[in-house]
Formats: C-alpha cells, structure tokens, sequence
C-alpha cells in the first residue's frame, strides 16, 4: 500500500521563518512517519501565488496535493494540520479531506496543536522555557491570529491554563477576542508597568514583524508604548521550538493508530 503524509500549514512568504518553522515541523513529522511518504500544501493561495511570482517556488495547495496523491496511486493518506486552533482555516481543510474519502482507502486529518484539554496543558509546559524571568509589574503578552469563528474561546482558555501554571501572562489577539483594547485595560487595572510581547503564532512572519513589533502607530507594540507601558519584544515562533515540533509529530503518529 502505497502511503503519504500531508503535512498543510497556512504558509508564510519569509523564507528564513518558514525553514526555521514550517520546515522544522515538517522535517520532525518526516522523522516520525518514515514509512509514509512526505509531501506539503499551504492553505493560503495568496502565499502561494506569492512565492511563485516572486521565488519561482511551487507550493500546492490542499486540494491540488490530494488530487496528486490519487493520480499517484496512494492508498492511505494522513493528513497532518500545523494550524493552532479548529478555526476558519482548519475546518475549511476539514471539510476538503471529508470530500475525499471515496478515493483513498484510508485518509485521516490529524488535530491542530490545541483541540483537548491536555493539548492546553502541553503546550503550556513547551512554552515554559520561552518565558523570560521578570519583575514585579511585568507580564508576558502573547499575540495570536485570531479568528471570527467560534473556535476564539480557544485563547481564554489558553490564558486560563497559563495562569494556573503559575505564568503570569495574558493573551490576546489580532482578529477577534481578546483584543488589544481589552487587555489594557487589564493591565492599568492590574498596575502592570512592562509588557514582554510574544507571538502565539507558528511562524513570526508578517502579522508579528509588522502587526506585533513593527514601529507603525497601529502596531501592538506602539500601542503598548503610547499607554505607558514598557515594551520588550520576542520575535520566536511557536514553530521554532522543539517541543511544539514534537508535538505536532505525535498529533501525525495518532493518526496511524485511529486508521488501524
């Protein structure tokens, strides 16, 4: 039986992020599914057009790696996410492995990197040793994409596992809820005086260089600024820490067992 790993991202356009990243979770879950061949799709076709005007690099997206795959004669497919949460994004690829089940013996979508509940408490102890030691008045402030799907209640629960952990940080987003407005007004009424700003996001690609930490007015870290706090900025992505590389790999390796 002829076998294969999709391994789908949203995809970025900076090269050195993507390998330090995309590519490191894809090379872990190359690793763990050595009996499956490899292959990669981005769901973001505005990168992909992107990188070909650009780079001249071809990157397929979901649907047109699938319809490879079948041309190809593979039998059993696992289709691996590097999404963070079963937002918009996710369950459009979802719903894209569903349409395929009458071509593939077997084809399974893996889960992003928070579905479960001990995914939450996972994760936190991979992101512990990203944490900075700080002062009294002073917080961590992750970032993530955010989303208008129902799927946002993902980053309060995130928070909550962080503070139950005994980190102090608080999470907001760049689309949807939490929003920056939001967590202001938490940290005046909490005193807080400076804010590390980290990206909950796999890649520091555009909306962190830009949207976190670029000097523009409407970035966080600006906005930060122009209330008084202190800013010290974090540009690693969630993707370049081994233990979330990890983690995404075994995600892959239940697959094999749900498709036994």
């Amino acid at each position: 039986m002829k076998k294969a790993v999709l391994v789908v991202s949203f995809g970025t356009s900076y090269k050195e992020t993507r390998e330090k990243t995309i590519e490191a979770c894809e090379n872990k879950i190359k690793e763990g599914l050595k009996e499956y061949d490899f292959f990669r799709a981005f769901t973001s076709n505005m990168i992909i057009r992107k990188l070909k005007n650009r780079d001249g690099l071809h990157i397929e997206n979901p649907v047109e790696a699938l319809d490879r795959l079948y041309k190809e004669g593979y039998q059993e497919v696992i289709v691996q996410t590097l999404h963070i949460i079963c937002g918009k994004e996710f369950n459009k690829l979802k719903e894209q492995v569903e349409s395929y089940k009458d071509r593939f013996e077997k084809i399974i979508l893996g889960r992003p990197l928070l579905t479960y509940i001990e995914d939450y408490k996972e994760i936190v102890e991979a992101i512990e040793n990203q944490i900075p030691k700080m002062e009294s008045q002073e917080v961590v402030v992750f970032m993530g994409h955010g989303t208008f799907h129902e799927s946002h209640s993902a980053y309060t629960t995130l928070e909550y596992v962080l503070r139950d952990s005994g980190i102090n940080a608080y999470v907001g987003t760049f689309e949807g809820y939490p929003e920056i407005e939001f967590l202001i007004r938490r940290l005046q009424v909490n005193n807080i005086k400076t804010v590390n700003l980290m990206p909950f996001m796999l890649v520091a690609g555009n909306h962190v260089i830009n949207d976190m930490a670029g000097d523009g007015e409407y970035s966080w870290k600006s906005i930060f600024k122009s209330h008084g706090f202190e800013v010290k900025i974090h540009l690693q992505g969630l993707g370049e820490n081994p233990y979330i590389q990890n983690k995404f790999m075994r995600h892959a390796q239940s697959c094999i067992v749900n498709l036994k």
